[in-house]
């Protein structure tokens, strides 16, 4: 039994509710057979679970697409060209960065007991929504619109922030609820 105190508070009723929330099994029943094949080598899951490191890849791999996408969000807040250029830059940099790290969260997501694959689905979820806001403000900047691209960053950021709050939980390992459900 884990001897850590469960999460409290407003927050922690929201991830509990995530835990127990069974409406997501389907889509945790789905995913699981893909997440499984990326950790089906031997070397491949000590890699990505951080045997030889002590980190798990995955929490290694979000400070690419996160600090890209925070670095574009405050050059914004300056109005040169130089500026502009290197956020969409950064935009760019991140959507690339975002598909080895789902990839990497996919697979550690994959060795997680339900309640917490609940969690990971909505925090993919959000990730996912946030890679394609992203990409949006990339395609805006590239395409002049400027402005259009500065707030669809910092939407993403807003669900970065969602996102970021989820994945912190997942790799406490801790659950919010009192009991781990089981799929039926």
């Amino acid at each position: 039994m884990d001897a850590r105190p469960r999460p409290s508070g407003t927050y922690a009723r929201l991830l509990a509710a995530l835990e127990e929330a069974r409406s997501v099994d389907g889509a945790v029943k789905g995913i699981e057979p893909f997440a499984s094949r990326l950790m089906a080598r031997d070397r491949i899951r000590a890699f990505v679970r951080g045997d030889t490191k002590g980190i798990p890849l995955h929490v290694i791999l979000t400070d690419g697409p996160f600090g890209a996408w925070w670095s574009a969000v405050f050059l914004d807040l300056f109005h040169g060209e130089d500026s502009r250029s290197s956020a969409r830059r950064l935009v760019g940099l991140g959507v690339a960065a975002a598909v080895p790290t789902a990839l990497s969260g996919w697979a550690s997501w994959s060795e997680k007991d339900i309640a917490l694959k609940r969690v990971g689905i909505v925090h993919a979820a959000a990730n996912a929504a946030a890679t394609a806001v992203y990409a949006a403000s990339w395609t805006a900047r590239s395409r002049g619109r400027h402005e259009l691209g500065v707030g669809l960053a910092r939407a993403g950021a807003v669900l970065l922030l969602v996102s970021g709050f989820l994945g912190g939980h997942l790799s406490s390992g801790r659950h919010a609820s009192r009991s781990v459900p089981s799929v039926e």
